[in-house]
């Protein structure tokens, strides 16, 4: 890890050997948008749909406040670490370009210790004010998300979107552990859903800003492979995602409501995958894709929380 100068921000110019030279004051709204919101809030919904599925209606809100705190401050302190780690990478990008460790705005090591105070204060949380399953599962998908994903694999392999995964996974299942306190065959079915939904949103992306990738240097799928075998991987996902969301409904955790939106939403996500093979302007069809994914994903977990049936 290279060594900075100064801590602070607001450096005209500093050296910093290989890291990006700090130009310019940093604001909040620098330090907000590490944390990436638009991530934080998509994940704290299905953190809240798994603790709602778990507690059936019987809502402890302190319990629910504090673990959605918890799981905030945790996936933070994931994506200002992602953004410390790919700061070299970013400046290839389009898409991230602008990031304040891609202009240097905030000094590298700055952003180090804010995702490092981040987790602690997020883990700390979980540990102390929800339960301790909670917060070592939130630990773990720290520790994938940031070391084994972000630094490794994100770097060196294909499989990377699938690794990826079982950390991004992680919120719903904290949601539900939160009130449980176990790891059952509701936890493990919501954890399915967020694992099948991720590599066929991200790939979407991936295609999308194809050439981007390229030329920073990232080994995503449809870099490597191309855009066949990747829509090819894409459906085989969806279609595997529908009867596993609808397990929930088979299991009696979700009433009718949930079962004909999951199915009807998925056969859709499916079709509209399909079309990917016959598609004119490829860039256009993963943009379709990667917007419905994530409304897919937003529909479903408000309407498995209206659903949820009570616990007697």
């Amino acid at each position: 890890m290279e060594k900075q100068a100064s801590l602070g921000m607001g450096v005209e110019t500093t050296n910093v050997g290989a890291d990006t030279a700090v130009n310019s004051s940093a604001t909040w709204r620098d330090f907000v948008n590490l944390a990436k919101p638009g991530i934080l809030f998509s994940n704290a919904i299905t953190a809240f749909g798994g603790f709602w599925v778990a507690s059936g209606w019987h809502i402890q809100w302190n319990t629910l406040i504090y673990m959605l705190l918890g799981t905030v401050l945790v996936m933070a302190s994931g994506c200002v670490l992602n953004n410390y780690l790919d700061r070299d990478m970013d400046k290839k990008m389009t898409r991230t370009q602008k990031r304040a460790t891609a202009v240097g705005s905030v000094a590298p090591q700055t952003v180090l210790w804010y995702g490092i105070v981040l987790g602690v204060v997020g883990l700390a949380v979980l540990w102390f004010l929800t339960n301790h399953l909670t917060a070592l599962l939130g630990l773990l998908g720290l520790f994938i998300y940031v070391w084994i994903y972000t630094a490794w694999f994100k770097r060196s392999s294909v499989w990377s979107t699938f690794v990826g995964s079982f950390s991004g996974a992680m919120p719903t299942l904290l949601g539900y552990c939160a009130v449980q306190g176990q790891i059952d065959a509701a936890g493990l079915i919501l954890y399915g859903i967020m694992f099948l939904w991720q590599p066929p949103h991200f790939w979407a992306l991936g295609i999308r800003r194809m050439e981007e990738y390229r030329e920073a240097g990232f080994p995503l799928l449809p870099v490597v492979k191309g855009t066949y075998i990747t829509k090819m991987a894409m459906i085989r996902y969806i279609v595997l995602l529908v009867p596993v969301s609808l397990l929930l409904y088979w299991l009696g955790y979700v009433g009718e409501l949930y079962f004909f939106a999951a199915t009807i939403m998925g056969l859709y996500w499916a079709f509209l995958s399909l079309k990917g093979f016959k598609a004119q302007d490829e860039v256009q069809w993963a943009k379709k894709m990667f917007i419905y994914s994530i409304n897919y994903l937003t529909l479903l977990y408000i309407i498995m929380v209206i659903s949820t049936t009570p616990l007697p």
